[in-house]
């Protein structure tokens, strides 16, 4: 649900600040005031194309911001947590420069126009002259439907059993691809494997050859460092230890005269102690140290092996062993799958006319529910000022050949505005005033289906009045039970049925003109229902009539 949008310097708009909540919201004022203006900056925070006309004049830039209550919104928020972009709300942010170049923001985060107008598409759906309502899209059509009849156990089951089918069809593919293809990869696979085999190269070896050649190579300059160093400190005349040992005697003795020398008497014997254990641990090594050229030269040759198979794979060569794995598995499915391509044959069309059976019975339900749902829209379309209109949801055989995920149904909204016209696409529809109303009226039906929260009808009621516009009134009053509905209205019956009021103003100065919108109660609200209830002055009888119809829409 929206909850805030802030617009500075957009269009007429030099800085605007609006709380809205839920229910319906009539957005009302005189013709010119710019009252599509709030429809038309929502549409650009998510996701509509902009250019610098957008821009104030005389401001370097255009930005509006808008916050969206996301805790019922399911879609949006794991759309959010899969781009790494979820926090508690969702805060949309988008800035067009005085060049047309635009940025935008989802929760701090940069992100591109496409992503914002994929989150867009399920946080707000606007209805009215506008290119990118849902509803036009066959898709959300189908979806539409399909949640309209409950058919999520069906939908469930065809999704399941379709990627079974794909599944063993994908394993078929590959085991049957062209058969010398397949020799002459099993023979490289062979020589591949013969080769690492002999190599016969164990996981964590290399590390351990490596470290060993490099003693190996170093073994004289290691030997002559730890011999130098056992006779420097204990063998030679002078040594580090005999060194320690006389001024330890020394100081042992002059100890009763200064008690202070008794800790550095210790630290000293401390150290010929650890000066003789390093002594002998140096000459137990060098002891142990060994020239050795034959295995210095095995080493070698094996290290440049690994190396040599390792360049020819482009891997590393500690890699080697998990390569040999990795090629031995392919070798074995290309060798084992010679003989399960009958049966794996079997398997494909055995799932195949499995999921053919779940999209005969999902389809049989859409036609089942598409008549339901194409009698209830056509009687809505009656009180809408529509009279002899139609509608039928149409529910026909893509030609593709075979099911999809979702089946094997192209649904397709079809409708009839007038008596004695035929049925054709709602995308065709061309007066935006019908596109709205049949849009209602589909709303009125299917609300509980759409998953989207919050719905915009900017100017649902053009070319109605009278008894059809407060029955517009009232189905948009009820849609703002389950929904939050933004209505651009110049009707005085469907403004009165609005549970928040909102008046467009335009202000003109000597140098600019401005558009302000204030939120409306009490009196504020009864004058500008008898404003919208026409004549050049507000009378007193205006502004009664003002009051009983908010009366009359309270009490519904």
């Amino acid at each position: 649900m929206l909850t805030h949008i802030q617009i500075r310097d957009f269009a007429i708009v030099d800085e605007l600040s609006l709380d809205l909540s839920a229910g319906m919201t009539a957005l009302t004022g005189e013709t010119g005031a710019g009252k599509s203006i709030l429809v038309d900056a929502l549409g650009l925070v998510l996701g509509d194309r902009a250019d610098s006309t957008t821009v104030r004049h005389g401001a370097e830039r255009a930005e509006i911001s808008a916050h969206f209550d996301i805790s019922r919104e399911a879609t949006a928020g794991a759309w959010l947590e899969e781009q790494g972009l979820a926090t508690e709300d969702c805060l949309i942010r988008r800035v067009i420069g005085r060049d047309g170049k635009s940025r935008a923001w989802i929760n701090g985060s940069a992100v591109t126009l496409q992503s914002l107008k994929t989150l867009g598409e399920m946080l707000v759906d606007i209805h009215g002259q506008h290119a990118h309502q849902s509803l036009l899209r066959r898709d959300v059509q189908r979806r539409i439907l399909d949640d309209y009849a409950d058919h999520l156990e069906l939908l469930t089951a065809m999704a399941r059993d379709h990627g079974i089918w794909q599944k063993a069809a994908h394993r078929l593919a590959t085991l049957s691809e062209d058969g010398e293809a397949r020799e002459a990869r099993r023979e490289l696979l062979r020589f591949q494997s013969d080769e690492l085999k002999a190599l016969d190269l164990a996981a964590g070896e290399l590390e351990r050859i490596e470290e060993e050649h490099g003693r190996l190579a170093h073994a004289g300059r290691l030997l002559e460092v730890a011999e130098t160093a056992y006779q420097s400190l204990y063998e030679a005349d002078g040594s580090a230890e005999s060194l320690v040992g006389r001024f330890c005697s020394d100081i042992e003795h002059l100890q009763p005269l200064d008690s202070r020398l008794a800790e550095p008497r210790e630290l000293l014997a401390a150290a010929q102690i650890q000066i003789r254990e390093a002594a002998d641990w140096l000459r137990r090594y060098a002891d142990g140290l060994e020239m050795d050229p034959a295995r210095l030269n095995f080493l070698e040759s094996r290290m440049a092996a690994a190396q040599d198979l390792a360049r020819k794979h482009r891997v590393e060569p500690t890699t080697l062993p998990h390569l040999l794995q990795t090629l031995e598995t392919e070798l074995n499915r290309l060798e084992e799958g010679g003989d399960n391509l009958e049966t794996l044959a079997k398997a494909v069309e055995q799932a195949l006319q499995t999921c053919l059976r779940q999209a005969t019975a999902l389809s049989d339900a859409r036609r089942r529910a598409a008549d339901r749902l194409s009698q209830a829209v056509t009687q809505a379309m009656q009180g809408l000022g529509m009279e002899g209109g139609r509608f039928a949801c149409s529910v026909e055989d893509d030609g593709r050949g075979h099911p999809s995920s979702h089946g094997m149904d192209r649904v397709e909204f079809m409708v009839s505005a007038n008596p004695g016209q035929p049925l054709q696409p709602l995308t065709k529809v061309v007066s935006g005033g019908e596109l709205s109303r049949i849009s209602l009226a589909i709303q009125m039906i299917a609300a509980h289906a759409l998953p989207i929260a919050t719905l915009v009808f900017d100017e649902v009621d053009t070319g109605i009045g009278g008894g059809v516009a407060e029955v517009v009134g009232r189905q948009l009053r009820s849609l703002g039970r389950h929904r939050q509905v933004l209505c651009v209205t110049h009707l005085p019956q469907v403004a009165a049925q609005a549970h928040q009021h909102l008046q467009v103003k335009k202000h003109k100065g000597k140098d600019h003109t401005t558009t302000r919108i204030r939120s409306l109660a009490d009196e504020h609200r009864v004058r500008e229902l008898a404003r919208m209830l026409g004549g050049v002055e507000i009378t007193e009888q205006s502004l009664a009539h003002a009051r009983e119809m908010m009366t009359r829409a309270s009490t519904d």
